[in-house]
């Protein structure tokens, strides 16, 4: 789904008391942003922020950053995120190669990847959110026993993801690729998995243990 160029999403962004610019100043201090000692859930590649905006609003104990670099999708999340009233919610405008400057080792509890880009020709595989070179920073910022969580409608893209997971010292939990609605009672449909799901399209999924 390609978004038009929005010149006012960058400007509207920065006005955004809950999203942040290169947070440098943040790493390590998360829990003092929140307020509070809570679980911290990081959603890579958050585009319009329906995920993290439901997850927390309906887990007011556990704390959302979302991160995204397209600020034509990453507007939107912005809004949802000052409508929804929500403490526990905060956003990154930025590159998924820059979450070992701005997150601590161990600071995080879980990361989400859904249906981010699978970059399918060869040339292309270190883009993705799943490749060692990123894997290699989420397992810092990662808390031992952390888990990465992944939904992808690509089944090389997962095949692959499961591989580099294996390759970098991860544990694998739980490992489909044909996830039901009923499977996970927690599932939250992004609109992403609304489109492949309508379409017939099966669903892969993972779960994943940080492993120090």
């Amino acid at each position: 789904m390609r978004l038009r160029f929005k010149p006012w999403a960058i400007p509207e962004l920065e006005e955004n008391e809950l999203v942040y610019f290169d947070p440098k100043e943040n790493k390590g201090k998360w829990r003092e942003v929140f307020g509070n000692d809570n679980p911290i859930h990081l959603d890579i590649g958050a585009g319009r922020g329906k995920f993290t905006n439901v997850m927390a609003e309906n887990n007011p104990d556990i704390n959302y950053v979302a991160i995204e670099f397209d600020a034509k999708a990453f507007v939107y999340a912005g809004r949802k995120f000052e409508e929804s009233g929500l403490a526990n919610i905060r956003g990154i405008k930025d590159i998924a190669q820059k979450l070992g400057e701005f997150f601590e080792e161990d600071e995080v509890d879980k990361i989400y990847v859904n249906f981010s880009n699978p970059w399918p020709k060869r040339s292309q595989h270190k883009r993705r959110l799943t490749h060692p070179n990123f894997l290699k920073i989420y397992k810092s910022i990662l808390k031992n026993g952390g888990e990465i969580e992944q939904k992808t409608d690509n089944r090389e893209f997962f095949e692959a993801s499961i591989k580099y997971y294996e390759k970098m010292g991860f544990e694998i939990v739980e490992e489909t690729t044909d996830l039901k609605r009923e499977d996970k009672s927690d599932n939250i449909v992004t609109e992403y998995e609304a489109k492949w799901r309508n379409m017939g399209i099966p669903i892969c999924y993972a779960k994943i243990k940080n492993v120090k």
